[in-house]
Formats: structure tokens, C-alpha cells, sequence
């Protein structure tokens, strides 16, 4: 099936074609780049979702959980559907369906005005906007093993580079109402989506003469990868209940819109200027050691964001909990590519994808409860708590993903 009006051999040709840049990537992972950055730097009204639906929309704190939630609800799906579709119709007509999907979507939540619109519309959103990463991450995993930890590394640091854009940006205009970020969300979608159609060619392998094989019998004897499933969704689930509870207890604090941006914006900005050096350092470290040691710091620190109270105090948490982020970032993805056989890769990214989603349907409403019935000592406290099981965990995970990887790199299946 031909996807773009480039051919199989002139889309492979410009795949593996190193860039003039640094880092030795190919050019469509550069465009892949461009199309994180655009879509976060634009990615303005997810951002301040919470906030415009407890001041604006007048919804409880638990409802805009529950709807937060509808949006990582439709994520689950839209990883799942990402994955399969990308192994099918191929990565690029996926990408398109995706970004213009969520066009569409984010204009609906931002026009809806009864609480089972928004669910709905909300739902649509999460469906849409994650199409586009487990196709991603399975043309940056189509790769030779040896470019992926960077070329997951620039894609991490593209989007990062927007959301640090994005948070100052909606900070402001937060300001004078939230209808504003919800069009500039969804141009940006349609921005990034013109950036797939013209700069990134088909990478899906040509279709065996075989039948293909199904997800779920070899995904069900692969223990490693359900293990590797299981630690991250409790991971997700801890890290981003960060963005339902943070808003809350920022504003309980007496802080406003333009704080909580800031605060987001210093992420993005540790982001933008850390990663680049970690890729570096964490390059050819075993993956397990340096997971493990990111769970842990990012446990610390989303714990200690429950408690703080100063600005200052806000941004030192951060600042703990970025330097896990980032280590999580570096080796996630090329992690689970080293876990996937070549004919599954698009499915395999779209289960590991799925984990972020999970997370994100728990999170707001695991951290939202704890918050409003425990209160913020409980919610520290289990935070830490988590982060250290995940830390033991992924340790004793390490063998069996070092076997994995030495397998690959010997051709074995």
C-alpha cells in the first residue's frame, strides 16, 4: 500500500540519511522533532486543563479529575490503536490521522458546556492526540539500535523544548480566559500535521509474504516486557497525578495562573538544557541501573512537591523530580524498542506507550482523592513510597533486560 508519493526506496534513502547536524541522525528524525516541538509548543490548553475547568467551567476538583482522567481514557485506546495502526496503514497516514483528530477534538472540549460534553469531548482528545508517539516511537525504533537512545533523546528534548514554551505562553494568556489556548492548541496540531505530510516518509518494513503474527500470544510469554509494562504504569500513575495535584495545592497556597506556569516552565527548561548532557553521560550505562535510580528521584521529588509551600520551595521539588524525569526519558524508549521483534514494533511501542496513558487515567484520580481526603503529608508519603518500590523493582528486572538486549544485538529472535 503506498502511503506518500515517495517511493519505498527514496523514503528509505532519506530515512538513513545522517543529518548535517550533529548527533549523526537521520533527517525524518529531525522532522519527527519538529512535529514534538510545534505540537507542544502549541499544547497550550492540555496544560491548564485543571485549572480552566475548576475556575472557568466551576467543576469540583474531583470532577476535573474525572475528566483529566477521560482524556488518559482515551490515550489507553489511542496507544493501543496507534500501535496497530502503524504496523498497518503505516506510520505516516497515522501521524496525519492523529494530529488533525485532535484538531477537531480539542475545538469540541473547548466549546462544550455540560459536564457529559466535556467527558465526551475530553475522550476524544485523549483518543486523538496519542496516536502520533507509538508511531514515533517506532520509526525512531526502525533505527539501528546504536541511534536510538539518541534520536529518543531529541525527541524527548523537542517536546520539552515546547512545553517550556507552551507553560510561559499560557501563563499568560491564562490570564485573560482560557477559550484563546484551546485554538492555539488545536493550529498547532494542524501545523505539525503539514510538517508530517511534507518532511517525514514512510519507514514501515515491507509486508511479509508469511501471515503476521498477533500481539497478544507472544506479548503474554514475554515476561520481561509485561514486567517492564506493569513497573511503568505504576510509575506514570505516581509521576502524573503531579499535573492534577500540583495546580490545586499551588493555588490553595495563594498562588495564581502565572506561578503555576513558571513552575511548569522550569521543568521544560531543565529539560532543554539537561538533556542534551545526559544523553551523553547515560549513553552506554546499563538502562536498568539508571531507571531504577530515575524512579527513585522522581518519587522524592513529586513527594516533597505535596509539601512545599514558598515558590522557592516548589522549584527545588521540580528540580529533583526533572533529574528522574530526564534519566526515564533517556533509556524508556529505546528500553522497550530493544524489548520488541521487528514484525511487532509498532504494536510493542503502542503497549509501552499505553503505560504514559494508564498513568494518566490513575493519576488524577488516585492523587486528587489522596488530596482531598488524606491530605497532602498522605499524598507525600505515598509518592516516596512508590518510588522506592520502583526503584527495587526495576533493579531486579536488570538481568533479564541485559540478556534481552545482548540477544538482540546477536540476531537472535
Amino acid at each position: 500500500m503506498t502511503t506518500s508519493s515517495t517511493s519505498l526506496t527514496d523514503a528509505a534513502a532519506l530515512g538513513n540519511r545522517p543529518s548535517r547536524l550533529r548527533l549523526d541522525l537521520p533527517n525524518l528524525v529531525w522532522a519527527l522533532a519538529a512535529t514534538h516541538f510545534v505540537s507542544r509548543a502549541g499544547g497550550v490548553a492540555q496544560s491548564f486543563l485543571v485549572l480552566y475547568l475548576t475556575q472557568e467551567q466551576q467543576l469540583a476538583p474531583t470532577t476535573a479529575g474525572a475528566v483529566v482522567a477521560a482524556v488518559g481514557a482515551g490515550g489507553i485506546g489511542s496507544q493501543m490503536l496507534g500501535g496497530w495502526l502503524g504496523d498497518r496503514i503505516g506510520r505516516r497516514h497515522t501521524m496525519l490521522v492523529g494530529f488533525l483528530g485532535t484538531a477537531v477534538t480539542l475545538v469540541a472540549l473547548g466549546s462544550a458546556d455540560t459536564v457529559p460534553a466535556i467527558w465526551a469531548a475530553a475522550l476524544g482528545v485523549g483518543l486523538m492526540a496519542d496516536l502520533f508517539r507509538p508511531v514515533g516511537s517506532a520509526v525512531v525504533a526502525d533505527l539501528h539500535p546504536s541511534q536510538r537512545v539518541r534520536a529518543f533523546g531529541l525527541l524527548f528534548w523537542a517536546a520539552n523544548f515546547g512545553f517550556s514554551v507552551a507553560t510561559v505562553t499560557a501563563g499568560v494568556l491564562a490570564q485573560h480566559g482560557y477559550g484563546l489556548l484551546f485554538w492555539i492548541n488545536a493550529t498547532a496540531s494542524i501545523i505539525a500535521a503539514l510538517i508530517v505530510w511534507r518532511r517525514v516518509p514512510e519507514t514501515r518494513p515491507p509486508t511479509p509474504k508469511q501471515p503476521r503474527r498477533a500481539l497478544l500470544p507472544v506479548l503474554l510469554r514475554d515476561r520481561p516486557m509485561i514486567a517492564m509494562v506493569l513497573l511503568y504504569v505504576a510509575y506514570f500513575t505516581m509521576f502524573l497525578q503531579t499535573f492534577a495535584t500540583l495546580p490545586l495545592v499551588m493555588t490553595a497556597d495563594g498562588h495564581g495562573p502565572a506561578t503555576y506556569g513558571a513552575v511548569l516552565a522550569l521543568n521544560g527548561i531543565l529539560i532543554v538544557v539537561g538533556q542534551p548532557l545526559a544523553v551523553r553521560l547515560l549513553a552506554g550505562r546499563d538502562p536498568s541501573t539508571v531507571l531504577a535510580v530515575s524512579m527513585l528521584l522522581v518519587g522524592a521529588g513529586v513527594g516533597l512537591t505535596a509539601l512545599v509551600e514558598s515558590g522557592a520551595g516548589y522549584a527545588g521539588s521540580v528540580l529533583v523530580w526533572t533529574l528522574g524525569q530526564i534519566g526515564i526519558a533517556v533509556m524508556f524508549g529505546a528500553t522497550f524498542a530493544d524489548l520488541a521483534p521487528a514484525d511487532l514494533r509498532g504494536r510493542y511501542m503502542g503497549v509501552a506507550s499505553a503505560t504514559w496513558s494508564v498513568g494518566a487515567v490513575f493519576g488524577p484520580l488516585v492523587g486528587t482523592v489522596l488530596l482531598d481526603h488524606a491530605g497532602r503529608a498522605a499524598l507525600a508519603a505515598a509518592c516516596a513510597i512508590t518510588g522506592v518500590a520502583l526503584f527495587a523493582g526495576q533493579r531486579a528486572l536488570g538481568p533479564a533486560l541485559r540478556y534481552r538486549t545482548a540477544a538482540q544485538v546477536d540476531g537472535q529472535p
